[in-house]
């Protein structure tokens, strides 16, 4: 099963499960429970914290959900912030995910020191709940800005394109995959 974020971010071929963590965490629950899908793949936006590019397409099948203030030393957490999916030996651009879009370039710096290479709003959720159901689970992303100042303006100037060339990049994929 495809899905995405929703609002302004859907897809034809996709199934919108809310904006950020907590909606995208409650109706993907909902949709696990009553029908449970054999994969899960994410398709959505993502911010570049300096190393991808704009309408760079990344996959990955690892997040992170590292607020701000941890990244100074202002907080802390008890529960395990990074989740992946991944079995193979392969090395996943890990994927953020917070409620927060980021704006400040010296913190997006830490992040890549962390090894955490892009953001997006609800990837963290998604491989939770795939892991609590046992669902096999990744994402693709398309970057549509740098986490910087102008990262709202360019993510509006951008999002367009990348919804375009994520759109090309999963119909292809999924014609290589049922050509196998």
């Amino acid at each position: 099963m495809i899905i995405c974020a929703g609002n302004s971010e859907t897809f034809d071929f996709a199934t919108p499960m809310g904006v950020g963590l907590i909606e995208s965490t409650i109706n993907l629950t909902r949709l696990c429970l009553f029908d449970k899908p054999e994969f899960l793949l994410f398709v959505g936006s993502a911010g570049s914290y300096g190393e991808q590019n704009i309408f760079d397409i990344v996959e990955s099948k690892t997040s992170a959900n590292i607020e701000l203030a941890f990244l100074n030393d202002d907080a802390y957490t008890p529960l395990d912030n990074v989740v992946s999916t991944n079995t193979t030996n392969k090395q996943d651009i890990i994927v953020n995910s917070s409620n927060y879009i980021t704006t400040n370039e010296e913190l997006a710096k830490k992040f890549l020191r962390l090894g955490i290479g892009i953001e997006n709003m609800e990837f963290f959720a998604v491989l939770k709940v795939a892991q609590e159901f046992d669902i096999p689970a990744g994402g693709v992303f398309c970057i549509t800005n740098y986490t910087n100042k102008n990262a709202h303006d360019d993510f509006i100037k951008n999002h367009e394109k990348a919804k375009e060339l994520l759109s090309l990049h999963v119909k292809k994929r999924v014609e290589e995959l049922t050509k196998r």
